[in-house]
């Protein structure tokens, strides 16, 4: 282990929250073959009841520490602390499901006896852990995305080393640590904070990797999925540019406020973050104005305070980078609706760009800011195909109050969810949650996920008696 310490500090103001101590090449060998071992020996697995009683106590233990894990996660990534709240819940939730679906998820019966070569036969299929899991996570969810990563290899039965952001550690270390009191043996749970990339990348494409989950950036997530061994399955987690169809007859009262919760939520640092608007011109005007007055009575500051709601960026250097992107988007031709300022190093106003360009940042990139840019159409058609026009699919949404235009929507559009008059963040944790395109690899959401780090093993059976 080197003697190289992390500095977490937080986002907000920059204080140092803790020092954690990163792994040289010699701890990140020793992490990956103790892991490896575990998953080669085949008596020391644990059993699924075991598994499950596991899980339930973390569960329990998260619960009665809820408040002290949320202000910790809101400190760290910089979400504010109402937020950070509700996290913790899907979290415990997050567990819940992962035991509901060890109970209840099960192999599968294949057909025999069926034709002459099939007779006397009898074959079942089980699960089996894959091997050993590494999961890179973001900052933006710190303890949630954990859970979602490390809570499905404890219930496939694998060994995980875990490697959380480098802005947010802490909270994947009180997950971990939170396991390990809850009866999880040290070695199947590990912490890994490789001193610098070329040890993570090694350690992601070592060949005793079985799967590897990711939440991050496009470019890194695929540019590791090339690199690895093979056998080896991944499940990549990256950005979109979620786009909104905002038909004339929309029930704006209900409408606007999920927007601009879903556009401004966490400082718009959200995968599916509400940013495309793509508003019938005859109420395109009225919908940014409203938006704006709905950003610009937002309290923007300090996320351990329980009134925050929208707070700072996870670097000063982010700040800098969306302010440039609404600067070059305004001197484009875009209207600024409000915000367009920082407030600090650390904190951007919630702004509202309307008809931006078709070919700046912010209609062509993910912001991962607190900005929501408004279209107006006069065809939905065309609409639709301007959202389609990005290589990044995600979730997407429309509001109407027609089943048909809703249909019309959710046929034609790119996206691999799409919610009916809710915002593009919509998610429980039990759902299918996926990017396509550019957007990801694979499918999460808990469920999908166990079975992702399972194999299907099968067992066929002959005998004279069947």
């Amino acid at each position: 282990m080197s003697e190289n310490l992390l500095e977490v500090t937080a986002p907000y103001d920059g204080a140092v929250i803790a020092k954690v101590p990163r792994m040289d090449a010699a701890g990140v060998e020793a992490a990956l073959r103790r892991a490896h071992s575990l998953y080669r020996d085949r008596a020391s697995w644990i059993q699924k009841s075991r598994r499950i009683e596991i899980l339930r106590k973390a569960a329990k233990i998260i619960s009665t520490r809820a408040e002290e894990l949320a202000l910790q996660a809101a400190r760290e990534g910089g979400k504010p602390l109402i937020d950070s709240r509700v996290e913790i819940a899907r979290a415990i939730d997050g567990i819940d499901v992962c035991i509901e679906t060890l109970r209840t998820d099960a192999g599968d019966v294949v057909p025999m006896g069926v034709n002459a070569a099939s007779a006397g036969h009898l074959a079942f299929t089980q699960y089996e852990p894959i091997g050993v899991v590494v999961a890179v996570s973001a900052f933006n969810h710190p303890f949630n995305l954990i859970v979602h990563q490390v809570g499905p290899a404890v219930a496939a039965g694998c060994p995980v080393l875990v490697k959380p952001a480098s802005a947010t550690p802490l909270s994947c270390i009180a997950f971990v640590d939170i396991l390990h009191e809850a009866g999880l043996p040290k070695q199947w749970a590990q912490v890994v904070l490789p001193e610098n990339n070329t040890l993570s990348t090694a350690m992601v494409t070592d060949p005793r990797v079985g799967f590897f989950s990711f939440i991050g950036s496009g470019a890194v997530g695929w540019g590791l999925r090339a690199q690895l061994a093979p056998g080896a399955r991944c499940a990549l987690e990256h950005g979109g540019a979620a786009p909104v169809i905002l038909a004339a007859d929309a029930d704006l009262s209900q409408a606007l406020p999920r927007l601009a919760k879903g556009g401004f939520y966490h400082a718009g640092q959200v995968c599916v973050s509400v940013q495309r608007i793509y508003a019938d011109a005859r109420i395109a005007e009225a919908v940014a104005d409203e938006l704006g007055r709905l950003g610009s009575a937002m309290k923007v500051g300090d996320p351990a305070r329980p009134d925050t709601e929208v707070g700072p960026l996870i670097s000063h250097g982010e700040c800098d980078r969306v302010h440039d992107w609404v600067r070059q988007a305004v001197a484009g031709g875009a209207k600024l609706v409000c915000g367009g300022e920082k407030i600090s190093p650390s904190c951007y106003q919630p702004t509202v760009l309307f008809h931006p360009p078709e070919d700046a940042k912010v209609s062509r990139q993910e912001v991962f800011g607190p900005v929501i840019c408004v279209y107006p159409y006069t065809d939905m058609d065309e609409a639709i195909a301007r959202a389609n026009s990005l290589p990044v699919s995600f979730q997407a949404s429309v509001f109407t109050r027609d089943i048909d235009t809703a249909l019309r929507v959710y046929q034609r559009i790119d996206a691999t969810a799409v919610m009916l008059n809710d915002h593009t963040a919509f998610r429980v944790d039990w759902m299918p949650f996926a990017g396509a395109r550019e957007s990801g690899h694979g499918v999460g959401g808990i469920p999908h996920t166990i079975r992702d780090m399972q194999t299907e093993k099968m067992l066929v059976i002959r005998s004279n008696e069947i």
